[in-house]
């Protein structure tokens, strides 16, 4: 097909403008995007976008993909339901630490439970960029941010981890990035994306306006990459990586190919691989069926 990056850029055609701070970090995390459709060859139109609320939650509107921009913390729902109905396209569910991990966490979790076959990246500058700089659940201890000031001792909870937790859940694919690292995080998101089940990619980013603390370059400073040695197959090694907190790991830490997708285990597709919305509604049966529940 020879797609390139230009087939997903949009900003040429429509009337607004990226409303991200100059030199935040999503920008990068947008070229990466783009460059990794290309390389997938995934068509504009076969991708399929879900997002929720925040900094993070406005990239699908600067792609020329499909996308679907829902309510803060609930990106993944529709997610799963967009894929159960045409599991022909390709589903991910952004947005940002707060929306994904905060408001969004009990439906992080059950997704990982279900396991659809979608992909889940999560921009984790940890902090609330959008809503002006408050502690995000992975903001660092002791962090001082505007409602939890350094004279009190700044944010007092430990950083949720959210790729421990998700291989403890046996989550499908788990893996964290970093934009500051262009190649290896296309990588990343190249196996995520043409993972089957539930993939996470944990990707950090800094937030230039709100947090000082956690830059391009602490990251770069405070991360090294898993090398060949480690076995994606095994839980325990991979919790292991997950849980240091002296210098971060960066790849891929666990994978579980063996797990069924929720499309799969719906039955839905057993006798029928036909999308949902190509297939032709029996009107009388339906009829029946509505009649018969209005009776009880």
């Amino acid at each position: 097909m020879n797609l390139d990056a230009k087939d997903y850029e949009i900003m040429d055609s429509v009337g607004y403008d990226i409303a991200w701070c100059p030199g935040c970090g999503n920008y990068p995390l947008r070229k990466i995007m783009q460059s990794t459709l290309a390389e997938l060859e995934l068509k504009p139109t076969e991708v399929v976008m879900v997002s929720g609320i925040g900094q993070a939650a406005k990239i699908p509107h600067y792609l020329n993909v499909n996308f679907f921009n829902g309510l803060h913390g609930r990106a993944l729902p529709p997610a799963l339901a967009i894929k159960a109905a045409n599991p022909e396209l390709t589903v991910i569910a952004e947005s940002g630490d707060g929306c994904m991990y905060g408001e969004g966490g009990n439906h992080f979790v059950h997704t990982i439970l279900r396991n659809p076959n979608i992909t889940v990246i999560v921009h984790d500058n940890m902090v609330y960029g959008l809503t002006k700089g408050q502690a995000s659940p992975t903001t660092q201890q002791g962090f001082a941010t505007p409602v939890q000031p350094a004279d009190r001792g700044g944010w007092t909870n430990k950083p949720f981890n959210p790729v421990a937790l998700a291989i403890s859940m046996d989550a499908s694919f788990v893996a964290r990035a970093f934009v500051g690292d262009r190649d290896e995080s296309k990588g990343i998101l190249k196996k995520a994306i043409s993972h089957k089940g539930f993939a996470l990619v944990d990707v950090f980013q800094p937030c230039v306006t709100y947090n000082k603390l956690n830059t391009f370059k602490w990251f770069k400073d405070n991360t090294y990459y898993l090398d060949e040695s480690h076995d994606v197959r095994d839980p325990t090694a991979a919790l292991e990586k997950a849980m240091q907190s002296d210098k971060l790991p960066l790849g891929v830490f666990y994978t579980n190919p063996d797990r069924t997708t929720f499309e799969d285990d719906s039955g839905v597709y057993d006798e029928n691989e036909s999308p949902l919305y190509k297939r032709e509604v029996d009107g009388k049966k339906l009829l029946e069926l509505i009649r018969s529940k209005a009776k009880t």
